[in-house]
């Protein structure tokens, strides 16, 4: 097939120019929505039909398995089972099946194994307890992260010190353990599998030599989001024919507390000159307002390569609906408004599958999922669990199940080891066999094993200081709150301190969303008995809740590379969104793309959200609004005058002048915001509260306001709670 000859399809002017400029480096700066996959797909086809190289020639890398497979189900379609013979793969499955051939050059032999995660932790493990190294002053989980973190960046456990954050003694004396014990098991895990790619090519340079010949074009995805390691790992590869081209977006590179470089398609002109830059700024998916928006914001960003994403040709006139930014009293509020504006979604067509709701942090869904239970809305939690699923989460209620019913061996199982405190599998066992035998509770059971002198050790020891704990605990939760009493509960028992020193990537946000749990309790229940019960509800709620139709909630993270038409964007407030500790950080401008990646999702409408006040960790936490919304063009915005519960009107002032100059317009405003405490209500007042639901005001004064609910009950709760109906 001659070039003239090719189907070319619908691509448009820029895509067709991505797909036949074949020769030397080529930058593709593909926007979100852009038809990148499609890009992808038509410039190996078009390389395969046309001649310039057979498939096993050609070398394409994505990020994900899922990313991998589309591609190679479209390119069977086009080109037939020749396309079987493409390299095309993940970084991880490329890499591996160069190590397949030439193991022996790296210390394997034929047929080694990968080790899967909990395989890395045991064997790391194994290590420590032969090196008699503490592994509660040092989690196996953090080692393990700081180990794969130096892998990522191409760093063997001798150039451990050339990190940019560079590894402790103990770090890299546990690294060359474990590689040297990996090498024994004739084993590597993921980490290796490009930094022995590495290894291979820089001590066997005729091998390198016979893979760069063989790879005459190569295509990579996602390029805003390789680390080091990947890098290198491509510029091995590329150079010499430098038939590279990376596609990627640099306004959504949101991965660098992973290891995602942005330096490295920033700096591609520099590390291949003469390289084409190409952009795709037409989009198929969002509308007018909504890419303009978008845009906008993120030309704020002074890092980036630019461009400007517009309506593909033929959708110039779906201009649609104007991003609606509104203000609300509190979170609750927020949770609350968003589910009224769904079931409006609903009423006029759309599909609850069309809905998105993306939080910047996971403790913002605990809200939102109260209030979709309460409003009947089905939804699934993506990328992670419902917040009572969660294991920290589990971990707490078990301890006040516990407290509660001394009884629950399930409970007593769940924790009595967490943290550890010595009680192993074997004195486990043995409780259980005592409860078992004696018809009693494992609680019993333990108790009457450490009468009976039938433990001994570190479990005997460990179990008496938990009874110990638990004798305590009871005798204060009659005259402690209940937040007050699950705090000291996770604070006394060493289990937050556990979380504190877990330094995984996961920690921080287990850490939040205990907060979070602790901090519901103010307000909302008087006793650790109510919240067992809606807990139970809540569990037993959503097993059906994720069967059919329902509302996707995720982290903006997890959001990239999926679209709905309809996206909630809630919490655009500063030192939530963007994340204060980001700010710190100096990462403002990858929070700013973090927003564009959650506008540019959406396919039809925008609904942003900011709180005057937010509840959060249990403190009340005023907060200007994002600078994201006041950086979002005002022509593309509709801001919505919301009535707060305590009767205060969001105006919209000028957007150039800042967060405060559309919140702080009337002098109003600022004094709503300087005094978070509502006046007592008037008796008669209909209000509404997050947990309870309508009721009337029966007795109010500054503190305390007495409220008879719809379901009959008769609750004391503070005026900050609560809100007019």
């Amino acid at each position: 097939m001659t070039e003239s000859d090719f189907n070319f399809g619908r691509l448009n002017p820029e895509q067709k120019q991505a797909v036949q400029t074949t020769e030397g480096p080529v930058l593709v700066l593909s926007g979100a929505g852009t038809g990148k996959t499609t890009v992808l797909t038509a410039r190996l086809a078009y390389i395969v039909q046309t001649g310039k190289a057979l498939p096993f020639q050609c070398l394409a890398v994505t990020f994900t398995n899922k990313a991998a497979a589309e591609m190679q189900e479209r390119l069977n379609a086009i080109i037939g089972e020749d396309s079987r013979s493409l390299w095309l793969g993940t970084f991880h499955r490329i890499g591996l099946r160069i190590l397949r051939s030439h193991p022996e050059k790296v210390g394997l032999s034929a047929g080694f194994g990968i080790l899967d995660g909990s395989d890395q932790e045991r064997l790391l493990k194994q290590i420590m307890a032969d090196q008699h190294i503490d592994l509660k002053d040092n989690p196996p989980q953090m080692i393990l992260n700081q180990i794969q973190r130096l892998k990522d960046q191409g760093l063997t456990p001798e150039k451990a010190d050339q990190s940019p954050i560079p590894a402790g003694p103990l770090v890299k004396r546990l690294y060359g353990l474990y590689q040297d014990r990996l090498q024994a098991m004739n084993a590597a895990d993921f980490g290796d599998l490009l930094l022995y790619c590495l290894e291979l090519f820089n001590h066997h340079p005729e091998i390198l030599s016979a893979f760069r010949k063989q790879f005459k074009y190569i295509l990579v995805d996602e390029y805003q989001d390789t680390n080091v390691i990947q890098y290198l790992w491509l510029r091995m590869l590329a150079c010499g024919h430098n038939n590279i081209c990376c596609v990627g977006d640099d306004d959504q590179s949101i991965y660098s507390w992973r290891g995602a470089e942005v330096g490295n398609i920033l700096r591609f002109e520099e590390d291949f000159p003469n390289a084409a830059l190409i952009r795709l700024e037409s989009n198929y998916r969002s509308t007018a307002h909504i890419l303009a928006g978008a845009s906008g914001l993120i030309a704020h960003n002074k890092n980036r390569l630019g461009k400007t994403l517009r309506p593909a040709p033929g959708r110039e006139e779906m201009t649609g609906e104007k991003i609606n930014v509104s203000g609300v009293w509190s979170g609750e509020d927020e949770a609350r408004k968003i589910c009224e504006q769904i079931e409006r979604e609903q009423r006029h067509g759309t599909k609850l599958s069309d809905i998105a709701i993306l939080v910047r942090a996971s403790f913002q869904m605990r809200a939102i999922e109260d209030a979709l239970l309460q409003y009947g809305i089905s939804y699934k939690v993506i990328g992670g669990m419902r917040f009572y699923e969660r294991e920290e989460i589990r971990d707490a209620t078990a301890y006040i199940r516990l407290l509660v019913q001394p009884k629950d061996d399930m409970a007593f199982m769940r924790i009595v080891n967490k943290p550890r405190r010595g009680v192993g599998d074997t004195a486990l066992q043995t409780i259980r066999q005592k409860a078992k035998d004696n018809r009693i509770s494992m609680y019993e059971a333990a108790k009457q094993l450490i009468q009976e002198k039938a433990l001994k050790g570190t479990a005997k020891t460990g179990l008496e200081r938990f009874f110990a704990l638990h004798d305590s605990w009871r005798q204060k939760a009659e005259e402690t709150t209940p937040d007050e009493m699950l705090r000291q509960m996770l604070e006394d028992s060493g289990y937050m301190e556990m979380r504190r020193t877990e330094k995984t990537p996961e920690a921080e946000g287990r850490i939040e969303n205990l907060r979070e749990l602790i901090g519901e309790f103010k307000g909302n229940y008087d006793t650790f008995e109510q919240y067992l019960e809606y807990v139970s509800l809540v569990m037993d709620n959503d097993n059906a809740a994720t069967v059919g139709d329902h509302v996707s909630v995720m982290t903006l993270h997890a959001a990239k590379g999926l679209e709905f038409d309809v996206v909630f964007l809630p919490g655009w407030e500063e030192e939530i969104f963007p994340n204060k500790k980001a700010m710190d950080e100096g990462n403002t401008e990858e929070e700013r793309r973090l927003a564009y990646v959650g506008i540019t999702r959406a396919k039809k409408r925008v609904y942003i959200t900011f709180a005057g006040s937010r509840r959060i960790f249990n403190q009340w936490q005023n907060n200007l609004p994002s600078r994201f919304i006041n950086e979002i063009p005002a022509e593309h915005v509709e801001m919505t005058n919301l009535s707060s519960g305590g009767g205060y009107d969001y105006g919209y002032g000028g957007w150039n002048g800042g967060a405060q100059s559309y919140f702080y317009k009337k002098e109003k405003k600022a004094s709503y915001f300087g005094n978070t405490q509502k006046p007592a209500f008037q008796i008669g007042t209909e209000v509404y509260h997050s947990r309870y639901g309508y009721g009337k005001v029966v007795a109010a004064d500054r503190d305390n306001t007495q409220v008879l609910f719809e379901d009959g009950s008769m609750k004391n709760i503070k005026a900050d709670y609560l809100e007019i109906a």
